[in-house]
């Protein structure tokens, strides 16, 4: 290391270690100092990192021994000294539902904590609604990206259902948007776009309780697959069982919500045309355990999920993380961690969160920590590389270069 190498390298950790100073002229820059970091789930740590943030990109990423600019004037330094810094995560299933009511209305303080509790505290600074009210969620959205509420990017799906498939777990008296024929599909989703929707998601299983499973029609799938499509935006579908899945794939949808835990198993046909459309899918695995009561039922439907996801990736599949958070009350991301740590690395699981939805969204500037990227940041307390379990243990969650979550 020359000699100026080094002048930078003692600025650096003095300007780290000193109190915070924010002023208005440089309120727009934060730095992460000491910390290990993985900029991307495939790449090798670097140790005592440095990343400078300003104006909501990185502007610089190094370690003590690469510093080859001269760091900004500080508004903010986090020690992160112990910490494991990566690349800001997605929710790709969540849901604006109970305790949301209102939001347009509600007192920015209390959508803030709301927030805080189900998504930025464990790290999310990205996620997509698949299915909520459009004005409730819109409404959020534009108080969110105006930084009235520090909270994540919002992207929304529409929901449209088959005829006569409101599901058993939905309120009798709740309206939902069903489709008999491809045209009405079609409308629907014309709809959505118009409304400024990002995407759409397809009932193509709906659960009916003791009553046979309600599915969506290859022909109606395919008509709503092809309007959202020829926009550029994404189909998930919410699957029950088999014929739900085949009449998904066969209709062109993008992602799977959900594995069919009571299925048992997708047949190799499946897998093969999801390897063949490149179709992603989200696990929910702790979901299995919040809709039946019964541990020892749980536990199998639990297995099974985790057997499908074992299945998927062994033919290369795309796993994005998701949780149906919002429709289920488990806020806390450890336990799906762990169920997915049963059938994938640390570093599969960190590229759901990370790496592959920023590329199967097409979002190329999140996803990796690294000069000219979006400063979406996630300094964890621990190492995911010990145990999966520490990508739960958020310390700070830091979106477009400003924390939107710090744990007390």
């Amino acid at each position: 290391m020359n000699v100026s190498h080094k002048l930078l390298l003692l600025l650096a950790v003095s300007l780290v270690l000193a109190p915070a100073a924010a002023s208005a002229a440089d309120d727009k820059v934060l730095v992460c100092a000491g910390g290990k970091m993985y900029q991307s789930p495939t790449a090798k740590p670097i140790e005592n990192a440095i990343v400078v943030m300003s104006d909501g990109k990185i502007s610089g990423v190094a370690n003590q021994a690469e510093i080859k600019y001269k760091l900004p004037a500080l508004a903010l330094q986090l020690d992160c000294r112990g910490k494991v810094i990566v690349a800001g995560f997605w929710n790709s299933h969540i849901h604006f539902e109970t305790g949301w009511q209102n939001a347009a209305e509600a007192p920015a303080a209390q959508l803030e904590a709301l927030l805080q509790e189900m998504l930025t505290r464990w790290g999310f600074t990205t996620v997509w609604d698949l299915g909520s009210m459009p004005s409730n969620t819109l409404a959020i959205r534009r108080r969110v990206e105006s930084g009235e509420v520090p909270g994540p990017k919002i992207l929304m799906a529409g929901d449209i259902f088959p005829k006569a498939g409101h599901p058993v777990y939905l309120p009798a008296e709740m309206q939902l948007p069903e489709a008999a024929t491809p045209q009405e599909a079609a409308q629907m989703t014309q709809g959505y776009i118009k409304m400024g929707l990002d995407g759409l998601k397809l009932f193509t299983g709906a659960y009916m309780g003791a009553k046979p499973v309600v599915n969506m029609d290859t022909a109606i799938v395919k008509a709503a697959v092809d309007v959202a499509h020829a926009q550029g935006q994404p189909v998930f579908t919410h699957p029950q069982n088999r014929a739900g899945v085949d009449n998904a794939l066969n209709g062109g949808v993008d992602i799977l919500a959900h594995t069919i835990p009571t299925e048992g198993s997708f047949s190799a046909e499946e897998l093969a045309q999801m390897k063949r459309q490149q179709t992603a899918m989200i696990p929910t695995l702790t979901l299995w355990t919040t809709v039946v009561s019964d541990p020892a039922v749980q536990d199998r439907l639990v297995r099974a999920g985790v057997d499908e996801v074992k299945s998927y990736l062994a033919e290369g599949g795309t796993i994005l993380f998701g949780t149906d958070v919002g429709f289920q009350s488990k806020y806390d991301t450890t336990q799906e961690f762990e169920f997915m740590g049963r059938a994938m690395t640390w570093r599969e699981i960190l590229a759901s969160l990370t790496t592959n939805p920023a590329a199967f969204f097409k979002a190329p500037m999140k996803g990796r920590v690294e000069k000219g990227m979006d400063a979406d940041l996630v300094v964890l307390d621990a190492d995911p590389a010990v145990d999966v379990r520490n990508l739960a243990k958020v310390k700070y969650t830091i979106r477009a270069g400003k924390i939107i979550y710090s744990k007390k």
